[in-house]
């Protein structure tokens, strides 16, 4: 599966953002899909994971609360709603896809070129 993420921006403190991962390939409903982000100088850090029939989903502590991951798979995508943004989430956003609903980076084998999310204080 091919990945594509997109909706990344300026937002400031306090405002939301919905990014959207499409897929391209006939298999989109049987992975689960993660968004990681990383942040100038960091590692890559799970932000929220959902399984394959969106009845599963994990969140990263940090986002807990203020990020929703959700999918549409007749639509072949799936959505990280982002609200409440602090200047701490600001990253590159990246999509991957798997058989599971890891929040592991090393788990992931399928990934799509990420989107930049700015956050001004």
């Amino acid at each position: 599966v091919q990945l594509q993420a997109s909706g990344g921006g300026l937002v400031q403190a306090g405002g939301s953002l919905r990014l959207s991962c499409a897929a391209s390939g006939q298999s989109f409903s049987t992975y689960a899909l993660g968004w990681f982000r990383q942040a100038p100088g960091k590692e890559r850090e799970f932000v929220a994971a959902i399984s394959w029939s969106g009845a599963s989903t994990n969140y990263a502590d940090s986002v807990k609360g203020r990020f929703t991951i959700s999918r549409d798979n007749p639509k072949n995508t799936v959505y990280l709603q982002m609200n409440s943004l602090k200047p701490e989430d600001t990253a590159v956003y990246y999509c991957a896809a798997d058989l599971y609903a890891s929040t592991k980076t090393g788990e992931y084998d399928n990934w799509g070129p990420g989107t930049l999310v700015t956050v001004s204080s």
